[in-house]
């Protein structure tokens, strides 16, 4: 096993907070296995690679020698994390809960390895706990300290509805580290005041205090915008290759040290070599931008997946050439009388290729949008029928069809 300090530069790669961070230090001078926290509640089954960067810095505790309890929150769903939010959660049946965790957790297992994994699901106890017990948890924290999460202040203060059960949360969370035994829990950002709630509840109930470890939540393509598919900016992990190497490609290139240290498989050494290699001009970020896309899609589709998909985005971007395996599409929308066609329709319902009508306006007017080549104008909503027939329409620079 490294030392205790070698295990700090890992453990702190891709811009890790640690509170507090000499505690870390102590569990490690020790040289036993830790365990290590991550809680997933699974309310929603498509995943992103944002999604996928604690599972990354677990797979890095786990090649250092400790032992990772995966928890999913089958219980803390039915709450709802009101973390970030300014509305409460839809409640969720057990059923759904149950359908993306077997999502998750399929995915979980291609980046963790599964003999130092224990997979748990926290009802098993939450389900268990008798209405005096709760009431005991409840008790440790006050009111005062549950309004100090910034949601529920800043809901509390514009006078915005916060129900009662979702004070429940954090209670609940902190309460899985108990149960786990938690040494370290791993969080976003945004997960900080959950994971201190597990630390404070675990000193107050007399066990040894779990360390928090947050990461960074990753931007999307735009740079801008954490990764969302509601801003529409997200990679997804079940993207096909050629579209997942086409979007990292689209990555500014500022944001390349940060998806090779928290979305790639390459080693802290590797990454940190990459960085000052931009830094000092000494390496292309065309380069280092192939060299991330390709690891990308070979951690989800393979090898041999990856170099197809850059030979794609060769042809495409570099020859000007059209996908070999152009998809093809049947027209099924009808013309109205005068014998036009609705764009934006087309693009949203039958090919997918914007989650909305009002989306696809927003591409076309953008100057997103391409027939045969040509950008469509502003504006240009409606397209003859006999425009469309055997036309490609490309949207963006990697979506494209045959219109037959």
């Amino acid at each position: 096993m490294l030392s205790s300090e070698e295990q700090l530069h890992i453990i702190k790669s891709g811009g890790a907070t640690i509170v507090p961070e000499a505690a870390l230090k102590t569990k490690l001078d020790r040289g036993k296995s830790l365990r290590i926290k991550l809680g997933v509640d699974p309310t929603a089954p498509d995943l992103h690679i944002g999604h996928v960067v604690p599972l990354r810095k677990l797979r890095q505790f786990q090649d250092l020698g400790h032992t990772v309890v995966l928890i999913i929150g089958n219980g803390t769903a039915l709450i709802g994390d009101p973390s970030g939010r300014n509305t409460t959660r839809p409640p969720l049946t057990s059923e759904e809960i149950a359908a993306n965790a077997a999502t998750y957790v399929e995915q979980a297992f291609h980046i963790l390895d599964k003999e130092k994994t224990e997979l748990t699901w926290n009802n098993d106890w939450l389900g268990e706990l008798k209405l005096p017990e709760i009431l005991k948890l409840a008790s440790q924290f006050t009111v005062a300290r549950i309004l100090e999460r910034d949601d529920f202040s800043k809901r509390y203060a514009n006078q915005q509805a916060i129900s009662l059960h979702e004070f429940l949360y954090p209670v609940m969370q902190a309460y899985d580290s108990v149960a786990v035994k938690a040494d370290v829990e791993i969080g976003g950002t945004d997960q900080l005041f959950n994971l201190l709630a597990g630390r404070e509840l675990m000193e107050k109930l007399g066990n040894e205090p779990q360390v928090c470890l947050t990461l960074p939540l990753l931007e999307g393509i735009d740079g801008v915008q954490k990764m969302s598919k509601s801003y529409g900016n997200y990679i997804g992990i079940t993207d096909a290759a050629d579209d997942m190497f086409g979007k990292v490609m689209s990555i500014p290139d500022e944001l390349m040290p940060r998806y090779y240290h928290l979305a790639s498989t390459f080693s802290v050494e590797k990454a940190e070599a990459v960085e000052a290699a931009l830094k000092d001009g000494s390496l292309h970020p065309n380069v280092a931008k192939r060299r991330l896309a390709a690891n990308i899609v070979t951690a989800y589709h393979g090898e041999a997946a990856a170099e197809a998909a850059e030979a794609a985005f060769d042809r495409i971007f570099k020859q000007r050439e059209l996908p070999e395996d152009l998809p093809e599409f049947a027209l099924a929308l009808e013309p109205d009388e005068d014998g036009l066609i609705y764009l934006p329709k087309l693009m949203a319902e039958e090919l997918n290729f914007a989650s909305s009508a009002s989306e696809a306006r927003r591409l076309i007017d953008g100057g997103g949008v391409s027939l045969n080549g040509q950008p469509l104008e502003k504006g240009s909503y409606k397209v003859s029928a006999d425009a469309l027939k055997d036309a490609v329409l490309q949207v963006g620079k990697r979506k494209f069809a045959r219109l037959v």
